[in-house]
């Protein structure tokens, strides 16, 4: 079983938290700890979420409730929307949620590209199988050391629990076959507004104008862009703003939050915080604070 017994360390949590952040080139891994609701949301990773101690909970994935428990993965693909959809009353949940890089993987297996398409993982909800459990623990093991770890040794941990995974539960090998590629998904013309939305994540978004550079009526554009993505544009906004934000706490670690909420657009330092929490479960600071980066490398 997965559940640790790290009860004093996970008792004395009060509220959503960040405890371990590492960014590197394989993306991110974070140890959180959640006792609220997420928005919706997506990640233009694929993301792996894994219950470390606590309660079992859930998460809201392809509309249903599908839950996190010692013997389960929730399977998230790169771009689909899903929530924390915790349960009113319930105590906390330590997690340990992937959000790997699809290039990353794609340099150590090409066909892994394709995890950056959303139809990559067949199934939101997985029995964690003895072997995949193995590895799990012992991702959770070394993630829960608190000492410095290794790149190359993160790096490993981290391939061998997604290759378990991939290659059990993922269509990897049928996409590969049918010879599609990561970006075939979608009408060219919305891959064209997700691209113009995320490249101007800092600047305030005129909808109707990345409508018109598409080639699209406003109207046709938000329907369009809803049944391609299962999202709405300012979601996909909102993104933009997380990736920018994730990298500047990484890459700027003495600066003041305040520059970053200016630079995101929001008026006010506490309207970004809450943002950020709503999104990642923790405040920017708490997530500040916990990152080891290896972005140097």
């Amino acid at each position: 079983m997965i559940n640790f017994n790290h009860s004093k360390f996970y008792y004395e949590v009060t509220m959503s938290s960040a405890y371990r952040i590492f960014h590197g080139k394989f993306g991110r891994v974070a140890l959180l700890s959640m006792d609220g609701m997420l928005v919706p949301h997506a990640h233009s990773e694929c993301h792996v979420l894994l219950k470390v101690s606590g309660e079992d909970t859930f998460f809201s994935v392809r509309n249903r409730r599908q839950p996190l428990t010692d013997k389960t993965a929730v399977l998230v693909n790169a771009w689909e929307p899903h929530f924390y959809d915790h349960q009113k009353g319930a105590k906390d949940t330590l997690i340990l949620a992937l959000y790997i890089e699809p290039k990353w993987l794609a340099t150590l297996n090409r066909n892994l590209a394709l995890s950056g398409r959303p139809d990559f993982f067949s199934q939101p909800c997985i029995e964690l199988t003895t072997d995949i459990r193995h590895k799990a623990e012992l991702l959770i093991t070394e993630v829960f050391t608190f000492d410095t770890v290794p790149r190359d040794k993160l790096e490993e941990l981290l391939f061998d629990f997604m290759v378990g995974i991939t290659e059990r539960y993922s269509e990897m090998c049928h996409l590969s076959r049918i010879g599609v590629s990561k970006n075939d998904f979608y009408d060219a013309r919305i891959l064209k507004a997700r691209e113009i939305i995320l490249r101007n994540s800092l600047s305030e978004i005129d909808m109707h104008a990345i409508a018109q550079q598409c080639g699209l009526s406003r109207a046709r554009f938000f329907s369009l862009f809803k049944q391609n993505t299962g999202m709405t544009p300012q979601m996909m906004a909102n993104i933009g703003k997380m990736q920018t934000a994730f990298q500047w706490l990484s890459d700027n670690r003495a600066c003041t939050l305040g520059n970053l909420s200016e630079n995101l657009g929001f008026s006010e330092q506490g309207n970004f915080t809450r943002f950020f929490r709503r999104h990642i479960g923790a405040s920017p600071s708490q997530y500040q604070r916990a990152i080891d980066s290896y972005a140097t490398y």
